[in-house]
């Protein structure tokens, strides 16, 4: 009974071995420019994608060192100057128009939508913050309660509403998401929403029973639940 070829004869037979290897040789002849292209591609999508990554990290020290001044600016409530620079540093506004692509131009967002909010610039504020993303326990809640508070002085409530329920859903936890729900209930009530404020509410007393706004939020949830009653 004879033995199947298993495909690997070449591993014991010297001849197969040169028969397999001429049969390579012969296929990239007769494909030359083919396999060529291919492993072209290859390089320069290997070259391309560690070159931007060392462009990114270049750009965004640049962008470090030039938005350092106006955050400081910013903690010194000089807004105009935070903006828009100072004559020596250019400004969050410049920072993120120019390095929007880097870590520090995605944090320039967050600046200038805190800082135009500041100023009144409700709208301004609210694409600069939709502009900024990150995966922080703090500052991406952060950004979607400012973009909040943005369409609450716009009275958007039902915008107001949906940002700070994105907020209170990002990555809940004991130290910020009760002050999220207490600002998405207060913002139900101005909308007339009251069944979905009282639910907001109820949800700081039930899980944030040790918080400090489970206090305010049975207060408010017993004055609402009273007039919704004499209503």
């Amino acid at each position: 009974m004879s033995k199947k070829n298993s495909g690997l004869d070449f591993l014991e037979d010297p001849d197969a071995l040169e028969g397999r290897l001429e049969d390579v040789g012969d296929f990239f002849q007769q494909n030359r420019n083919i396999v060529l292209g291919v492993l072209g591609g290859i390089v320069l999508l290997a070259l391309g994608y560690f070159g931007y990554r060392f462009y990114v990290g270049s750009q965004d020290e640049t962008a470090q060192v030039e938005m350092f001044p106006s955050v400081y600016q910013l903690e010194a409530d000089s807004l105009k100057k935070a903006l828009n620079g100072d004559g020596k540093s250019p400004g969050l506004l410049s920072v993120a128009d120019n390095y929007g692509s880097t870590p520090a131009g995605n944090l320039a967002d967050f600046y200038s939508g805190l800082a135009l909010l500041k100023q009144g610039k409700y709208d301004d504020a609210i694409e600069h913050l939709k502009g900024f993303s990150s995966s922080d326990l703090l500052v991406q809640a952060r950004a979607y309660a400012l973009i909040g508070d943005a369409y609450v002085e716009k009275k958007s409530y039902d915008e107001a509403a949906d940002y700070y329920q994105k907020a209170a859903d990002y990555k809940p936890n004991k130290y910020f998401t009760p002050g999220y729900l207490l600002k998405l209930a207060i913002t139900f009530e101005q909308a007339k929403q009251n069944d979905k404020a009282i639910e907001a509410y109820n949800d700081i007393i039930e899980k944030y029973p040790q918080s400090a706004e489970a206090v305010n939020a049975k207060k408010y949830k017993s004055v609402l639940e009273a007039s919704v009653g004499q209503s």
